[in-house]
């Protein structure tokens, strides 16, 4: 017997640097690092949490977002419950790819529940993307819910996880 009462695997997508690990290790460890290094394929954590009165263990899958690695994200996707989408406020370009990550992710493992994620919110004064776009492209690419964060400051961190746990634990019991 486990001790938790639901294991979800969610992956973290985006192009390179828009802050997956960052958000990752943050909401894992409730740390920011500066210097943190390329992640080469993929990189695995789990956190367990408690939300709605359930114990749930997320396995988040941590992708690298240069296209080299690209090939891995079929195979990694099946039996994927959920993912973020994350996209750099202060760089246009990294929402452009949003089609071809979540449409792979959705050929995978299904319609599964995609958050679009904007990350660096802390650069709000840099800002490239504003927030009414993003929420935009969630409804354009039919996801399932809107966040922008900070990773370093850990603004709406620990929300984002919420609330894509809860929008899981919706479809695991109706």
């Amino acid at each position: 017997m486990t001790d938790y009462d639901y294991t979800f695997k969610v992956l973290m997508l985006g192009d390179a640097s828009v802050g997956k690990t960052s958000l990752t290790l943050r909401y894992i460890s409730g740390y920011f690092t500066e210097d943190l290094k390329l992640t080469i394929g993929v990189d695995f954590y789990s956190k367990i949490l408690t939300v709605s009165g359930k114990k749930v263990k997320l396995q988040i899958w941590d992708f690298g977002g240069e296209e080299r690695f690209r090939f891995l994200l079929p195979h990694y996707s099946l039996g994927a419950n959920g993912a973020f989408f994350l996209y750099d406020i202060t760089n246009a370009l990294t929402l452009e790819s949003i089609s071809s990550w979540t449409d792979c992710v959705k050929s995978n493992a299904g319609k599964i529940p995609i958050m679009l994620v904007g990350s660096k919110l802390d650069l709000d004064r840099f800002r490239a993307i504003n927030r009414e776009d993003g929420i935009q492209a969630a409804r354009k690419h039919k996801l399932a819910s809107f966040v922008e964060l900070s990773s370093k400051t850990g603004q709406n961190v620990k929300e984002a996880f919420e609330t894509l746990t809860e929008i899981l634990l919706k479809r695991a019991t109706s």
